[in-house]
């Protein structure tokens, strides 16, 4: 009979079948050839190693031609908002990746409302997007909109600064904030744990919302979620960025820090630092 021929066939196995069984496999291959927008933008004191640490994620260099000015020139800074675009191609997915830069942040004496600037541009970026959904012509939208703020912060001091808090409270409702403790390598792990319960009790005091990894289905591996919880238990996450490639092995090559007592590999440690000694 057909009944029979028709529960058992497979939909993936038949190119010819027509159903919306097909609809995820479709918008996987629509969504593959278009290609994603992700914009990035990167905020935080200078000397933090911001630079190094976008190059080390994305194993590539947007500041090649950049030019660092010394003490005079920087004495009459003011914000600047720097747009880097690159296309990053993995595994046949293309992503367009836009990283906003903010030098000048947090550099001046007197640093009052000087974050307006970038609340100001993820603002405009919601508004201009919103504008371009709204006519007739939506088939060629740039998204310019902020997916993801990576706020560095310093490994020294005692939690949170009060221009940290300021900014961080000024666009935890625009943007996903994802704060980072920059140059992590300059703290023991006793160090960093210390400081990463401090700066969540500050940002619970303060009612600053920041991103948050979102619950494991309960079908999931325990492996996926006993990952997904050392992720939650993480943030903010402690990074080491280098530009400076080690060769340890043959077939090992990473970027690190080379020290007398080791080597630490430019990545992000949930618990603390690991590294390699000699």
């Amino acid at each position: 009979s057909l009944c029979p021929v028709l529960h058992n066939q497979r939909p993936d196995m038949d190119k010819d079948y027509v159903g919306f069984a097909t609809l995820p496999s479709q918008v996987h291959r629509k969504s593959v050839k278009k290609g994603f927008d992700f914009t990035l933008m990167v905020a935080g004191e200078s000397g933090l190693g911001k630079s190094t640490l976008i190059n080390s994620l994305f194993l590539t260099d947007l500041y090649k031609d950049r030019t660092v000015p010394d003490a005079q020139a920087r004495i009459p800074q003011t914000l600047e908002i720097i747009k880097h675009a690159v296309d990053i191609e993995e595994k046949g997915v293309k992503v367009k990746l836009t990283v906003i830069d903010t030098p000048g942040f947090g550099d001046a004496v007197n640093n009052e409302e000087c974050w307006q600037p970038i609340t100001h541009y993820i603002s405009c970026q919601f508004e201009q997007y919103f504008r371009d959904e709204s006519g007739l012509d939506r088939k060629n939208i740039q998204d310019g909109r902020v997916h993801c703020c990576l706020y560095v912060l310093s490994p020294f001091g005692h939690g949170l600064r009060p221009l940290d808090i300021a900014f961080l409270h000024s666009i935890h409702d625009k943007v996903n904030i994802v704060p980072v403790i920059g140059k992590a390598d300059c703290l023991t792990p006793t160090e960093v744990q210390q400081k990463k319960n401090k700066i969540r009790q500050e940002l619970e005091e303060n009612g600053i919302n920041i991103y948050e990894f979102p619950e494991c289905d309960s079908d999931e591996d325990e492996e996926f979620k006993a990952q997904d919880a050392e992720m939650k238990r993480s943030i903010p996450f402690a990074v080491i960025g280098s530009s400076q490639v080690v060769r340890e092995l043959k077939d090992k090559v990473f970027r690190g820090r080379q020290y007398p007592w080791g080597t630490v590999e430019g990545k992000l440690y949930p618990r603390g630092m690991a590294s390699r000694g000699r």
